[in-house]
């Protein structure tokens, strides 16, 4: 039977010292596809990359392209090439020759070599620069010419491990821009692996989500936003207000002590469940119209909104409001039925979406960093 599949991992399990990275995962990658490996670091998402690749063989599974088994195959016999975030350029050859080395192991004719460079260069914006030192081009510059030279062979499947990890945050914007309209121009499939959020949600078709080793959810960008399937998602992708609430009925969800009308269905009636509110879908309205009302605790300025910390009942709730409050007035929040989101609970409910604890947090780091500087006094 053929597979639809360009890439299927069926059933990998990887345990490095004696500790469990992977277990049992299933991941499908259709030719063209621009996906996104993306979680905290020691998720899995590199380890998986490595699979892919033929860097690591996995203890147990299949590795897939299209029909073929290729467990064992070695990196440079399957059709793939890998960008990594220390870009192994070779110091003592010019930017023609690094974009070039691939093509000469290869032993084409040099007119082909000079044709496929100097379109790489093109592609990477770059014409102009093939005599230049690479050791003195940008930290852009030098990625750019690490994504012509692992281009310029052909590759069917183009890795990437956090390529964009050493650039500052304007430049990274750029490059995310750029290898999005290089990955849809030669029509490829990018694997892409970031702990950023920005970054998966700006740039790719599919996002895994991954955390524990387990994937904890595969989807369109808006699909991860707008649906997270649980507590860890909703919290890593983007800010959340995660509160437990009962399902009363279809339709209708009681939290904070008030029942709202959502839009979400198919729980049993009184089912226990995690309740989603992402901080820019709440209105900030006066307290007679409101349906929960707060003190502000804190307001930061983030240059295109306010972002505050509202105390309702004990509970922290971050708002993002373009309206400046006061810290310690009285506020009124509104939340449209679309704004609601309800989740089935899972080993991650009560762990995230309540402000206090980043707080907390912030405080026993001021602690800890007191009690070193007054033991250094000592």
């Amino acid at each position: 039977m053929t597979s639809n599949h360009l890439i299927s991992l069926k059933d990998i399990s990887v345990s490095l010292g004696g500790e469990q990275i992977l277990s049992n995962l299933n991941l499908y990658i259709n030719d063209k596809e621009f996906i996104t490996l993306l979680g905290p670091s020691g998720c899995g998402k590199t380890t998986t990359l490595r699979i892919i690749g033929g860097f690591l063989e996995p203890d147990k599974g299949d590795v897939m392209f299209g029909d073929k088994r290729v467990n064992g195959v070695p990196p440079h016999k399957r059709r793939v090439n890998t960008i990594f975030q220390r870009y192994a350029l070779f110091p003592h050859l010019n930017v023609f020759e690094n974009i070039a080395f691939g093509l000469r192991i290869r032993k084409l004719p040099e007119q082909e070599i000079r044709q496929t460079v100097e379109e790489m260069l093109g592609l990477v914006n770059l014409a102009g620069f093939e005599k230049r030192n690479v050791n003195s081009l940008s930290g852009g510059q030098q990625q750019r010419v690490a994504i012509a030279r692992a281009l310029a062979v052909k590759p069917k499947v183009l890795l990437l491990d956090e390529p964009l990890g050493a650039l500052d945050l304007k430049l990274r914007r750029d490059m995310q821009v750029e290898l999005k309209n290089i990955q849809q121009s030669l029509e490829i499939t990018f694997i892409y692996v970031t702990h950023d959020q920005e970054e998966a949600l700006s740039m790719s078709d599919t996002v895994v989500v991954m955390d524990g080793g387990i994937i904890q959810q595969i989807g369109t960008p808006l699909d991860i936003y707008n649906e997270p399937q649980n507590a860890f998602v909703a919290d890593f992708i983007g800010e959340s207000n995660i509160i437990d609430g009962i399902m009363v009925k279809d339709l209708c969800a009681e939290f904070a002590g008030c029942r709202f009308k959502c839009l979400d269905k198919g729980f049993a009636k009184g089912e226990p469940v995690d309740v989603v509110i992402r901080p820019e879908d709440v209105d900030v309205v006066p307290v007679e119209k409101s349906m929960l009302s707060g003190v502000v605790t804190s307001v930061t300025f983030k240059g295109v909104h306010f972002e505050i910390i509202v105390d309702v009942n004990g509970f922290k709730w971050m708002v993002q409001t373009t309206d400046f409050e006061e810290v310690g007035s009285v506020i009124g929040l509104y939340i449209e039925p679309d704004a609601i989101h309800t989740m089935k609970k899972s080993a991650y409910s009560g762990l995230y979406g309540d402000y206090s604890s980043f707080s907390d947090e912030i405080d026993l780091l001021s602690d800890v960093s007191y009690e070193e500087e007054s033991v250094s006094d000592e």
